[in-house]
C-alpha cells in the first residue's frame, strides 16, 4: 500500500487515501459507493423522520434510535443528485463521524444497500484529476470492480465542521 501511494504521489495523481479492506456497499441511482465498514454502526429500514426546521436541504431530520436522536441526512440530496421516492430499498445506514466534540452517529439515507465488499490494494486507484478545482476532499479513492467502479467516501469529510455542528445542534 505504501509502495502505491508513494507511486501515485510521485507521478502527480491524487494521493491515495483509501486502504484494502472491507466496505460497505450502497446504490445512489446507478451509482455504487462505499464505506469503511469500520464507520458503520448499523443498517435500518426506513422510519419516521422529524423535521428539523432551518437546516439544508439535505438534513431529513432526526429519528429516535432505542432512545437516542440521530440527526438523518440524504445523500442523494447531499451529493445534488435527482430526488427519487423512498422504496422498499431505501434505507438509512448509521454511521460514525469526527465532529467537533468527538464522534457522533448520524445517519444516511441511501437507495439500497448492496454488499460487503472486501476492496483488494491493487483493485484501489486515486481521485482522478478532473482538470478542474473541484472538492474531492470526501473520496478516498476509487475501487475497481469488473467493469465498474466504486467511489470510496471518507464519511467525515462528506460535511465540513459547521454542518456536522449545525446537525449536533440539531439533535
Amino acid at each position: 500500500m505504501k509502495e502505491q501511494s508513494a507511486r501515485l504521489k510521485g507521478s502527480g495523481e491524487a494521493a491515495l487515501a483509501a486502504e484494502e479492506g472491507k466496505y460497505l456497499t450502497f446504490a445512489l441511482g446507478e451509482e455504487e459507493f462505499g464505506i469503511g465498514i469500520l464507520k458503520v454502526k448499523e443498517i435500518i429500514g426506513m422510519m419516521p423522520i422529524r423535521p428539523i426546521p432551518k437546516t439544508p436541504d439535505f438534513v431529513k431530520g432526526v429519528i429516535n434510535l432505542r432512545g437516542k436522536v440521530i440527526p438523518v441526512i440524504d445523500l442523494r440530496r447531499r451529493f445534488h443528485l435527482a430526488e427519487k421516492p423512498y422504496d422498499d430499498r431505501t434505507c438509512i445506514i448509521v454511521v460514525e463521524v469526527r465532529d467537533v466534540s468527538g464522534h457522533a452517529n448520524m445517519g444516511v439515507v441511501v437507495d439500497s444497500v448492496n454488499e460487503v465488499a472486501n476492496i483488494r490494494d491493487e483493485q484501489l486507484e486515486g481521485v482522478p484529476s478532473f482538470g478542474i478545482s473541484l472538492d474531492t476532499a470526501y473520496i478516498l479513492g476509487m475501487a475497481k470492480t469488473g467493469e465498474g467502479v466504486r467511489i470510496l467516501l471518507d464519511i467525515d469529510r462528506v460535511f465540513s465542521s459547521e454542518e456536522l455542528e449545525q446537525l449536533g445542534q440539531a439533535a
